[in-house]
């Protein structure tokens, strides 16, 4: 092809990358409208409110929860709800003084655990702020989903039941997860009202959200049914805004918003009890639980609305952000590839410039959302610089052998092996933990997808038993997640496909590695 359409086509991929960057940001970052729930004039019932604030934890053995933190926490619940519920007793005595302060109502929940010392201490703290506030504490609930813990048995909870309900006025109730009121029949009977646990995400079957408030539906009339003349309350139930996919349960606002929305206009014109779990966003719950435990508030953890419960709302409302991070990146890449003197070039410059930018932005927005602690920080940061790497390799590679960066590709092929086995090496991490921990873990997709499509392209010299060993393992990996995951997960669907390219990427560099005649670097060489 003559040299005077390399800068058209040039340029039109040029167009073409930026129209689908910006797209699909924009997408990304869409607005949905949906009918509202909540407004000045109407509040909702119950929302379970736990008091750590960002960068809090029940978890840390210094930790003291500040009155004033409940003050102003409660001070924007009431603008949406009657009452809060509650998990536990430790450091919440003070709760009811800030709940009446507001207008609110409160279930006051005691903390049942496998400690009976501290069981029972939680036990008299319940009895004792129900008896001295009384016209604030509505109903109390001992203990929280303690049978699916299996931190005590039936019969034992239903003495302590038993044992509160002689001591206080208010009605009495335990909660649990909907299953474990028929795994443990001897409860029932103890308790004034039944509390379920409805959470759809969760379930052994997880639901999409199109099934979710059916699935709700069947299961709450099905127990009021049974449990007839038991009222039941839906003590739980809610969708999470961040974290993995469950078969076809999708996490994000606009579903959690859908679900949340849906469920209340669902509820009250059935005239049924419920409380929303949960107020704020709680970033401690992902040491347990994964990302997804961390964001289940109709509020962040910074307490800012997040438009669950009334207004448009956005999966991603700050996109343009993360369009411009994406974009800055990508120039930097189309820099290092340079003025393109091929028609291959011309094209895959751009498009690789795409999706590295793409890549590493959507990285970077996942450990917002999911990092811990420092080391899964340097996690990040590594996995960043292996892409940010062979996106230079990458770029180096289009230049012609004979140029100046051409040259610099030669000389950097030297560790281009050394690179490649440790693209694959984290690979085979990855696929491991997928396929033997996956149940709290997200799907690394976009940011092996740079390392697996560089090396299918440009394939490099490594050790050939090691490309072996890695190569087993991650193609092994592939159907053994897609088993453990089902075919209706997406995301699952799409750590498949770049598990494959990877492998694929390795069987090209093994072939490679077995000629010695052949180099990368006259590979790289040939016309695209």
């Amino acid at each position: 092809m003559s040299s005077r359409f390399i800068v058209p086509i040039y340029l039109l991929a040029l167009a073409a990358v930026i129209a689908a960057l910006y797209g699909f940001w924009a997408y990304q970052g869409r607005t949905v409208v949906l009918p509202e729930i909540a407004s000045a004039t109407h509040k909702l019932q119950c929302v379970s409110y736990s008091p750590f604030a960002k960068d809090q934890s029940p978890l840390a053995p210094s930790f003291v929860i500040r009155p004033e933190q409940m003050d102003a926490d409660l001070a924007i619940l009431a603008k949406y709800f009657s009452c809060v519920r509650t998990y536990s007793m430790t450091g919440l005595e003070q709760l009811p003084v800030y709940a009446q302060k507001h207008g609110l109502k409160v279930m006051l929940g005691a903390w049942v655990g496998s400690d009976p010392v501290s069981t029972k201490l939680e036990i008299d703290q319940l009895i004792a702020a129900a008896n001295r506030y009384p016209d604030v504490v509505q109903s109390v609930i001992v203990g929280n989903e303690a049978l699916l813990r299996k931190d005590i048995s039936g019969a034992r909870l239903a003495e302590l039941i038993t044992q509160v309900k002689s001591q206080v006025h208010q009605p009495v109730t335990y909660a649990d997860v909907w299953e474990f009121w028929d795994k443990n029949p001897e409860v029932a009977p103890a308790v004034d009202f039944i509390t379920i646990h409805l959470l759809p995400y969760w379930e052994d079957e997880p639901s999409s959200i199109d099934r979710a408030l059916d699935h709700v539906a069947n299961i709450r009339e099905d127990f009021g049914r049974r449990f007839s003349p038991k009222d039941i309350l839906i003590g739980e139930t809610g969708w999470p805004s961040e974290g993995r996919q469950r078969e076809t349960a999708r996490t994000g606002r606009i579903n959690q918003a859908k679900f949340i929305r849906g469920f209340v206009a669902m509820a009250e014109h059935n005239g049924w009890d419920y409380n929303l779990i949960e107020a704020f966003d709680q970033p401690w719950k992902r040491v347990n639980e994964g990302a997804v435990g961390g964001y289940w508030g109709l509020f962040d953890a910074d307490r800012q609305d997040k438009q669950v419960l009334a207004g448009p709302v956005s999966d991603l409302s700050n996109w343009q952000s993360w369009l411009q991070i994406s974009a800055a990146i990508g120039v930097l890449t189309l820099i290092v590839v340079g003025v393109p003197q091929r028609p291959g070039t011309a094209v895959l410059g751009p498009l690789f410039a795409l999706i590295g930018s793409i890549g590493i932005a959507l990285w970077w927005q996942q450990a917002v959302n999911d990092n811990r602690d420092i080391w899964e920080w340097l996690w990040t940061a590594a996995l960043t610089l292996l892409n940010i790497v062979i996106l230079v390799r990458t770029a180096l590679a289009l230049a012609p052998l004979d140029s100046a960066r051409g040259r610099v590709f030669v000389r950097l092929e030297q560790y281009a092996g050394k690179i490649l086995l440790c693209s694959g090496f984290i690979g085979a991490v990855l696929t491991l933990q997928l396929v033997f921990d996956a149940r709290y873990r997200e799907f690394p997709s976009y940011i092996m997808l740079v390392p697996a499509l560089g090396f299918l392209r440009w394939p490099a010299h490594a050790a050939v038993r090691e490309l072996k060993l890695l190569l087993a393992i991650i193609a092994l990996g592939i159907p053994l997640q897609l088993l453990e995951e089902k075919l209706t997960n997406t995301q699952a669907l799409g750590w498949a496909a770049v598990s494959a390219l990877l492998a694929l990427a390795l069987w090209r560099s093994l072939r490679t590695s077995r000629s010695p005649a052949i180099s990368s670097a006259n590979t790289a060489s040939v016309t695209v």
